[in-house]
C-alpha cells in the first residue's frame, strides 16, 4: 500500500499559530468553529484504546499508560479510558471495537492488527457517531484521523544504515537478507519499500521474507532458512523491520556459529535492542518517539470528543491516503536512527530509559566504553 504524507512548511507553521491562538481562547480572522457551544462536550468524555499485541514491549510499557495519563490530565480527572488488547487476533479486536461502540464511547483510538479486517468495525462506529483515530498503523474505513510515523522514511533510514555500516564493501556482490513485518500490517509494506529504495541500486537483496505477527520466533525461522540457503558467511547484512525480530535473527546467526555478526537493523529502540547495540550484536534501531505519539493521540481523541474542532484540525495538518479513503487528516512524528553514538541524546535524554535501566552488571563494560555511566541520566 502506498501512503502519501503531505505537510507543506507554510501549513505546518500555520498549524502552530493556530494552536497558539486556540490555546489563548482566540480565533483566526474569518474562521469560526463548526461546533456550537451547545454541541461541545466538557471533560466528561470516554476514550476507547485498542492496541494490537503485547510482544512489542512499548505498547504496555509506554503507549497505554501515557495515553491513560494524558486523558486524565486533559479532562481534569473526569475523562475515562477503556482499554483492550487484541493479542494479535484481528477477530478479537473487531469484537473489542464493537463492544466499545455498543457502550457508546466518544472516540476510539485503534492500532489495528489487520488494517483491512478492522474496516467494517470502523464503518459501524461512524454510523453510530463514534469517532475513530488510527494509531501507529493506518486503518481502512472512514477514520477521522491518523497519527503515526512516516513509515517509508523509517525504512529508508534502516536501508541507509545498512549501506553506512558496509561502507566501501557495499557492492552488488553484497547479499542482504530482508526480514519484513507482518503482511497484515500496512506499515510493513511501506517500511520494505523505503528500505528497498535505498538498497536495490547498491547491493543485492538475496532473500526476503514476510513475518506473520511480527513474531521473533518466526523471524528466527526465516533467518535459519536464509543461512541454510546462502551460508552465514555470505550474508553481508540483515534488514530486520523491528527490534523484536532482530533478537530472533541474531539468535539464529549466533546458533549458526558465525564469527562476526553482520549488521542487523531494527526499529522501536526497545531496551533489549539498546543493549544489543551497545555490545555490537545489533547495528542500529530507529528511535520513534512514541511518548510524543501517545501523548498527541490522547489529545487528539479528547479534543475531537469535546467537539473542539479548531484545535483538533490544528493538530492534524498532514494528509494521508488509505486504500479506502483519500486526504485523511494526519499528524506525523519525526524519527531518528539510533546507534551506539547517540543513545544518550535520544532514549536517555527523552526519559525512555535511565542509564541504570540499560547498564546492569552484564553491560557495564560496554556502557563504560560508550560513555554511559550511572549518574549521567
Amino acid at each position: 500500500m502506498n501512503t502519501r504524507m503531505r505537510c507543506a512548511a507554510a501549513t505546518c507553521i500555520a498549524s502552530v499559530q493556530l494552536v497558539t491562538l486556540t490555546a489563548c481562547g482566540g480565533m483566526l480572522p474569518g474562521s469560526e468553529s463548526t461546533s456550537s457551544p451547545e454541541a461541545t462536550k466538557g471533560d466528561d468524555v470516554t476514550i476507547g484504546l485498542l492496541l494490537p499485541e503485547k510482544d512489542t514491549a512499548r505498547y504496555e510499557k509506554f503507549d497505554r499508560p501515557i495515553i491513560e495519563q494524558q486523558v486524565e490530565e486533559l479532562t481534569n480527572g473526569q475523562g475515562r479510558l477503556v482499554y483492550a488488547n487484541a493479542d494479535q487476533d484481528p477477530k478479537r479486536q473487531s469484537r473489542q471495537m464493537r463492544s466499545m461502540i455498543a457502550d457508546r464511547v466518544d472516540t476510539i483510538v485503534v492500532d489495528p492488527v489487520d488494517a483491512h479486517a478492522i474496516a467494517p468495525s470502523v464503518r459501524a462506529a461512524k454510523k453510530t457517531g463514534v469517532n475513530v483515530i488510527a494509531y501507529d498503523r493506518l486503518a481502512e474505513g472512514p477514520i477521522d484521523a491518523y497519527i503515526g510515523f512516516d513509515n517509508q522514511l523509517v525504512g529508508e533510514v534502516q536501508g541507509k544504515s545498512i549501506l553506512d555500516a558496509l561502507g566501501d564493501d557495499a557492492t552488488k556482490k553484497s547479499k542482504i537478507v530482508m526480514i519484513n513485518g507482518s503482511p497484515t500490517d500496512p506499515n510493513s509494506a511501506q517500511l520494505e519499500a523505503g528500505a528497498t529504495s535505498r538498497l536495490k541500486l547498491t547491493v543485492t537483496i538475496a532473500k526476503s521474507y514476510d513475518t506473520a505477527g511480527w513474531k521473533p520466533s518466526n523471524a528466527k525461522e526465516h533467518m535459519e532458512r536464509a543461512i541454510a540457503e546462502l551460508g552465514a558467511e555470505n550474508i553481508a547484512a540483515v534488514y530486520s523491520a523491528n527490534d523484536g525480530m532482530a533478537g530472533g535473527i541474531i539468535e539464529a546467526l549466533k546458533d549458526s556459529g558465525v564469527g562476526t555478526l553482520p549488521p542487523v537493523t531494527g526499529q522501536d529502540a526497545e531496551l533489549a535492542a539498546v543493549r544489543r547495540i551497545l555490545t555490537g550484536d545489533q547495528y542500529m534501531s530507529v528511535y520513534k518517539p512514541y511518548t510524543e505519539e501517545a501523548a498527541t493521540a490522547a489529545e487528539m481523541a479528547v479534543r475531537i470528543s469535546q467537539g473542539r474542532d479548531i484545535e483538533f484540525e490544528a493538530m492534524t495538518a498532514d494528509r494521508v491516503d488509505s486504500p479506502t479513503a483519500k486526504d485523511i487528516r494526519a499528524h506525523t512524528v519525526v524519527v531518528e536512527p539510533l546507534t551506539r553514538k547517540n543513545i544518550k541524546s535520544t532514549v536517555i535524554k527523552d526519559g525512555i530509559f535511565k542509564v541504570s535501566d540499560i547498564c546492569t552488571a552484564k553491560y557495564a563494560a560496554a556502557c563504560a566504553e560508550a560513555g554511559l555511566t550511572k549518574g549521567t541520566d
